[in-house]
């Protein structure tokens, strides 16, 4: 048996180098030209610096972590080490699944408290969590419970915000006026997507939604003479509480927040306020998303996600419950999109590249597809973790990091933090319990 032992470890051994060499190569195709090369102005010329040193140094590395990922991963799978992490992970994760109405609430309580013990900028960055969390929540409709694969949900996003912007600065509208309007239009852009890829799979829907979603970036950026092109647009007003502004002296004939309820002003109030608009948004797409799931579109929607020929042979029309998935879930970026204008007051197109859709649908992706709970913790850290490192990774790395932490979580749970798969609904479920 140890003399038939070794040419297995050396196969091992030479498939890693192998792998590793190769991974080295590529580093080296990809880095000389990025990064062996800068361009550098030194009076009123262009000069070229030299960083070779940085692509050998970054090919050697990208070799000794291949090779050690190979040697080790090639010993974890012989001893089983790799299917006790993957055990140990589900074991560790069981409970949230398990028990996920008792984590939300906590959850839930957490968010309401944080605005009340945490400062400004905390405030601030619970609004952009919040934020991606319903985006996430609002793809989770298309991917995870549909299985549609969507790469351009950032075009709904870019619309809610457009349609704020637009209305607040040139006809006046107030942000509670443009929130459902928002919606609504970005419900018809699901529509307007919906109804060309009717008859496409896989990763042909993902490519033309990917375009579809750069169609209205570039639109954006050259529609100058409506949206201001690339100068975006500025001074869109925040919104009021029932009619009364955050300001310190309000307009005449009107009542400030601070004066009506006899509150010292604080610039602080409008973004406790905004940060509470944002959760209302979130839970109110979480509750309409529960609730959907349990109607018969909602046990549609995972009738398609799960086999589409096996929905249609049983008399599902596919077309309504594609179009409804991509409708539903565009209303929600649209709304999204609404406060994500008032929040920062600007928008332009650079807010809403193709680097945002793909954030948003790594969180479905890394928390699991169709659980409410694992999209939420996944948006929540890829929100969080650029922020958290921001004194400790060069901002060129911080990418880097969160790709790292992706492939973590893909290499131990494939199917994300709290897969959810399950129907909503079972037939006879009483009977079986």
């Amino acid at each position: 048996m140890a003399v038939e032992a070794a040419p297995v470890r050396r196969t091992g051994l030479a498939t890693s180098c192998r792998d590793a060499a190769l991974v080295a190569a590529v580093i080296l195709v990809l880095a000389v030209p990025i990064v062996g090369f800068q361009t550098v102005g030194t009076g009123g010329t262009l000069a070229v610096h030299l960083h070779f040193q940085t692509v050998g140094a970054l090919a050697l590395a990208g070799f000794a972590i291949r090779l050690l990922a190979g040697i080790v991963g090639g010993w974890a799978a012989s001893s089983g080490v790799s299917a006790g992490l993957g055990a140990a992970a589900g074991r560790i994760t069981a409970p949230l699944a398990g028990s996920g109405f008792w984590f939300g609430l906590a959850g839930l309580a957490g968010a309401v408290i944080l605005p009340f013990v945490a400062g400004r900028d905390y405030i601030y960055l619970g609004a952009t969590v919040l934020t991606y969390v319903m985006l996430g929540w609002g793809l989770n409709i298309v991917v995870g419970l549909a299985g549609l694969l969507d790469l351009g949900y950032v075009a709904f996003f870019a619309v809610g915000a457009y349609t704020v912007g637009l209305l607040a600065t040139y006809f006046d509208f107030s942000f509670w006026a443009c929130l459902p309007l928002a919606g609504l239009f970005a419900g018809c852009f699901g529509l307007i997507l919906g109804f060309p890829v009717l008859r496409l799979r896989g990763d042909y829907l993902a490519i033309v939604t990917l375009g579809f979603g750069e169609i209205i970036r570039i639109v954006l950026l050259n529609w100058a003479k409506v949206t201001n092109g690339p100068n975006g647009i500025g001074g869109i007003p925040a919104p009021s509480f029932f009619g009364l502004p955050f300001t310190r002296n309000a307009p005449e004939g009107a009542t400030s927040f601070a004066d009506f309820f006899g509150l010292d002003y604080e610039s602080s109030q409008l973004l406790i306020f905004l940060y509470f608009v944002i959760l209302g948004l979130a839970l109110l797409t979480n509750f309409f998303t529960l609730r959907l799931r349990r109607l018969p579109v909602g046990r549609a929607w995972e009738a398609l996600r799960e086999d589409e020929i096996a929905c249609r042979a049983i008399g599902i029309n596919a077309t309504t419950v594609k179009l409804s998935a991509f409708a539903i879930g565009a209303m929600f970026g649209g709304l999204a999109g609404a406060f994500f204008a008032a929040h920062l007051n600007f928008i332009s197109p650079e807010s809403f590249t193709f680097n945002e859709s793909a954030m948003i649908l790594a969180s479905v992706v890394l928390g699991g597809q169709g659980s409410q709970l694992g999209v939420a913790l996944a948006a929540a850290a890829l929100a969080l973790l650029p922020e958290l490192t921001r004194d400790v990774v060069p901002p060129e790395y911080r990418l880097l990091l969160v790709g790292a932490a992706m492939v973590l979580v893909m290499r131990v749970r494939p199917r994300g933090l709290l897969a959810h798969r399950s129907p909503s609904i079972l037939l006879h479920a009483k009977a079986r319990r």
